[in-house]
């Protein structure tokens, strides 16, 4: 069963799309969109690095009555950025992610908090399951306590970002966590219920691909609706919508590349990529330099 919190998201992803006949709802679309789930190949669960290899190292962060495995990339005392895992989990891609901003600039230290306590999805179905079994305002405390422990841990200021699921988070990071000094999502909004961004606190960068077909999640309108709702919020604040991509456009890892185009997306552009990354370079230069 899914939780009060996932609930919230899952209305906003799920919604009945307006251009679609009253029977297909988002959902639906996703699924025809992206192909039956048995026809998609098991990928890699995590990077193929070895533990003892592996420049990323497992510390464990405890908050109220839980513990929780997150992993740590980057210099010590640098800035500290929370990397925020998809709807697949702690894979491969996310670690990409985090081990590219840990060497941006003079350096950072990102730490990606394992909202989904080890599982992660290998096809859609799996993906799906998981985010919807997912503790919404638990993962909102994963964050909060990802945030404290860089702060204790040689971090005087942090940012959040995230993907997909992980983009919602971090916008909603930006309403509920204090502490957060800036806030970077890719293609993912919350639901009001969780967290209205009108309420945000933290600046706001957002990135969101024009063929987009996520609707009330990350769809351009979407992106739009959120560019107003952070007006109205008074903080800093940029959104963009690139041309010519689709959802997860950031995801350039040839198995990556691999994943979205078995699920019919067939977009890649590096130039938006790259684009999107130096503009991700500045908002966190500027939020975060001492």
């Amino acid at each position: 069963m899914m939780s009060y919190g996932s609930r919230f998201f899952t209305k906003a992803l799920f919604t009945k799309s307006k251009t679609a006949s009253s029977s297909c709802t988002a959902l639906s679309l996703v699924r025809t969109h992206f192909a039956s789930s048995t026809s998609l190949p098991r990928v890699r669960a995590m990077a193929t690095d070895s533990a003892a290899s592996s420049p990323f190292k497992k510390v464990q962060i405890q908050r109220e009555n839980t513990t929780f495995d997150a992993y740590v990339i980057g210099k010590d005392n640098a800035p500290g950025i929370v990397v925020l895992q998809e709807w697949w989990g702690v894979d491969f891609e996310i670690k990409n992610h985090a081990q590219k901003i840990s060497q941006f600039d003079s350096g950072y230290k990102a730490l990606i908090p394992d909202l989904y306590r080890g599982k992660v999805g290998l096809d859609v179905a799996e993906a799906q399951h998981l985010m919807d079994g997912l503790d919404w305002q638990g993962a909102v405390k994963d964050i909060e306590a990802s945030v404290n422990w860089l702060k204790t841990n040689g971090s005087q200021k942090v940012g959040v970002t995230g993907y997909c699921m992980g983009g919602a988070l971090a916008i909603a990071s930006s309403v509920l966590v204090p502490g957060v000094d800036a806030v970077v999502a890719f293609y993912g909004v919350p639901s009001p219920e969780l967290a209205d961004p009108v309420n945000a606190k933290s600046p706001v960068q957002a990135h969101f691909g024009e063929l987009d077909s996520f609707v009330g999640f990350s769809d351009p309108k979407t992106g739009k609706a959120l560019e107003e709702k952070l007006k109205a919020s008074g903080v800093p604040h940029e959104v963009y919508i690139y041309p010519g991509v689709a959802h997860a456009f950031m995801n350039s890892s040839p198995e990556g590349i691999q994943r979205r185009k078995n699920m019919g997306m067939n977009d890649e552009d590096a130039a938006t990529v790259e684009l999107a990354w130096t503009r991700f370079r500045s908002w966190m230069t500027r939020f975060l330099s001492s």
